[in-house]
């Protein structure tokens, strides 16, 4: 596996990446309805001289463009941890009720925390996105896991399951919303990152950044895990506690990415997939490269819902469904084969 590694095929594969991100990066900051040459990008990140291109770039364009790599790095690492945790590759957020209860934890402040306190701290949004994540996916990973082994119909089957239940708890709260917050949850649902601030980049980057360091620590354990629980207890790994931070990390990151997001879906499946047809199996590859294609897609897909309907702007959960709804049939008529 370590000559594997180092095969020039696999530097090339990650920078590849790298340069698919930072064209991603260049595009997202001079597409638009107004158009702006990369001599003016490049100024306007430089220094502020006060033009509407200088505005556009450092007010609108760039912080969404940084939201957008961090919420996409973050459910593309969260699927990756997911499939390799769960020994399947169909694991994904947003299908196994991940998503939806980050989901159900935000918009409970959203209605309800505006009853009792105002204003409402910055940092209660994400927390409870965070918990409503956590207990999702461990309700999941119980129901699906018996004698150390993972079943995969059980895993479905308790993912629409708890994203019906979670839906039903939402739509009573969209029900007690009053006008305001109904357009918010609405454009909210449909997952959005048009209203990206610094204070958001600032909430989120922390959560992520705990998760991004785990990465050298889970990489081995998930690669043992492929062979089962057992084989990975005797090669010397606390499976236990894998399970434990896997758990955690991929609760911390949805839940600040939907947080300041909303749902997006398919991401934490797309991306981990089209990294393992070419690079393979291996975490310590699997997870930083699907990091780094979850940020190019989600920069992409922005870039496409705010120009494609100018000056209107579709939501980008609406983009990403268009582009994984068709690789997921894909994926199920493989596994059919």
């Amino acid at each position: 596996m370590e000559r594997e590694v180092s095969r020039p095929p696999v530097v090339l594969m990650l920078s590849g990446l790298l340069l698919l991100l930072l064209v991603a990066t260049v595009m997202a900051l001079r597409v638009g309805p107004v158009a702006i040459g990369s001599v003016d990008v490049w100024q306007a990140l430089w220094r502020s001289d006060g033009s509407l291109q200088s505005m556009v770039v450092r007010e609108l364009r760039l912080p969404r463009m940084i939201l957008a790599a961090l919420v996409g790095s973050a459910l593309a690492l969260s699927g990756a941890i997911l499939q390799g945790l769960f020994r399947n590759p169909l694991a994904d957020p947003g299908l196994i009720g991940v998503s939806s209860g980050a989901a159900l934890g935000a918009v409970s402040v959203i209605v309800m925390a505006s009853w009792w306190l105002n204003p409402v701290p910055v940092w209660l949004l994400p927390m409870m996105a965070f918990v409503g994540a956590l207990l999702a996916t461990l309700v999941v990973w119980r129901i699906a896991t018996r004698q150390s082994a993972t079943d995969v119909s059980l895993l479905l089957l308790a993912g629409i399951a708890i994203n019906a239940l979670v839906m039903a708890l939402t739509g009573l709260l969209v029900f007690a919303a009053d006008d305001a917050q109904l357009r918010e949850l609405t454009f909210w649902n449909l997952g959005s990152v048009a209203q990206a601030t610094a204070e958001q980049i600032a909430v989120t980057l922390p959560c992520l950044i705990l998760v991004w360091l785990t990465i050298p620590w889970l990489a081995r354990p998930l690669n043992a895990l492929l062979l089962g629980e057992a084989v990975a207890g005797h090669l010397g790994f606390s499976v236990e506690r894998v399970k434990r931070v896997a758990i955690f990390s991929v609760a911390l990151s949805v839940g600040a990415a939907v947080s300041v997001s909303g749902l997006i879906g398919f991401v934490g499946l797309v991306a981990p997939h089209l990294v393992r047809l070419t690079l393979g199996a291996d975490h310590r590859l699997l997870l930083p490269a699907s990091a780094l294609l979850g940020a190019v897609l989600l920069i992409t897909a922005d870039t496409i819902a705010r120009t494609i309907v100018a000056p209107a702007e579709l939501p980008i959960g609406l983009v990403m469904a268009l582009m994984g709804g068709p690789f997921f049939l894909f994926l199920l008529m493989q596994r059919r084969r």
